[in-house]
């Protein structure tokens, strides 16, 4: 899976046991702009220092996989995990940088598109 959004925090790397280390990062994925949705994602392992080089309001790819995981706790009750596990980040800009936006009306609508050059007859 992919997507794309603006780095807002990147974590310190955790050593979770001996042998695992994980790194977070927080994702803003905005298709809705007035109600962005912020997505924490983790690297593992030797994945970690993709990371580095990286500064929140940078627009990033992201590829990742969904990982999910069932646990029983020691009462005996089920319990499920979701993480959503990155495996490569690809910057995209930079905070300032930004692609022209097209043309708009006064209320903030796009302009519509021009005809195609030729004959504007309709037979």
């Amino acid at each position: 899976m992919e997507i794309q959004g603006k780095l807002i925090e990147i974590f310190d790397t955790q050593q979770v046991s001996d042998r695992f280390r994980k790194r977070e990062f927080v994702l803003e994925y905005a298709t809705n702009p007035e109600y962005p949705e912020f997505l924490k994602f983790e690297m593992v392992q030797d994945r970690c220092e993709q990371l580095d080089g990286f500064a929140p309001e940078e627009t990033v790819q992201v590829k990742f996989d969904l990982k999910g995981r069932k646990w029983t706790d020691r009462q005996g009750q089920v319990k499920y995990f979701n993480s959503l596990q990155a495996w490569q980040l690809t910057r995209l800009s930079a905070e300032g940088s930004s692609s022209p936006e097209p043309p708009s009306t006064p209320d903030g609508m796009p302009l519509p598109e021009p005809p195609p050059p030729g004959d504007d007859l309709p037979f």
